[in-house]
């Protein structure tokens, strides 16, 4: 038994991006296990057979694997910057924006990215599929600095990790894009001091190794 939740997690996953981002904000700690997918951890496996992070392994032993249910743990602890008390009275509207890109952006993401792993994937095919995504959010940020409002909450944290991503596979045509407004948002939530902390990098956890203690972000 621990004192403090167990999260395993890989740096560059934007699931596990959006969970420490909660994690941190609400300033709980936990013990780190930073792992690599291709070498999962048994521990891991055993918390969660399913073998996706991120995975939060709570003192009583209860485990949360999908990242929104880590999001909501956290921040039902702590939610200093109010990220969902703002925005109550949009709440089924985020809802639906997040799980839009949960699933048809992040389908098209990943075969636009990682076009090679996917039998007959059509990289430019699925990079056009996922602009009117973009294009939603680009009409959203022209009325206020962050999604909702002009502070960054739920809906961007959640999202931004998957734009990111997307906006890496071919910088120079992301850039090119006329979404002003929406490289901006992306600008910012990079360059955050939340984004910089919760991207430091640990070494990768095996069994026995010391689990640096992923501390609660001070802004």
């Amino acid at each position: 038994m621990t004192e403090v939740p167990v999260l395993y997690s890989f740096r560059r996953c934007p699931y596990a991006m959006r969970a420490r981002m909660a994690l941190a904000i609400s300033g709980h700690n936990c013990r780190l296990r930073e792992i690599i997918l291709r070498d999962k951890p048994e521990e891991m496996l055993a918390a969660s057979p399913k073998g996706t992070v991120p995975v939060l392994v709570l003192p009583n032993g209860h485990c949360l694997d999908e990242s929104l249910d880590i999001v909501n743990w956290a921040l039902d602890k702590n939610d200093p910057e109010n990220w969902r008390g703002r925005t109550t009275a949009h709440a089924n509207e985020i809802a639906a924006l997040v799980k839009t890109f949960d699933t048809g952006f992040k389908h098209h993401l990943d075969r636009y990215k990682y076009a090679s792993r996917y039998a007959d994937a059509d990289a430019s095919y699925h990079r056009g599929e996922a602009v009117p995504y973009l294009k939603d959010l680009q009409c959203r940020l022209q009325t206020n600095q962050f999604l909702f409002g002009p502070q960054r909450g739920l809906a961007d944290i959640t999202i931004f990790p998957f734009v990111r991503q997307f906006s890496i596979a071919d910088p120079n045509w992301f850039r090119d894009q006329p979404w002003a407004d929406l490289h901006t948002w992306l600008d910012s939530l990079i360059d955050s001091d939340l984004f910089r902390a919760i991207m430091v990098k640990y070494p990768v956890w095996s069994t026995g190794d010391p689990e640096p203690l992923f501390a609660p972000f001070n802004a």
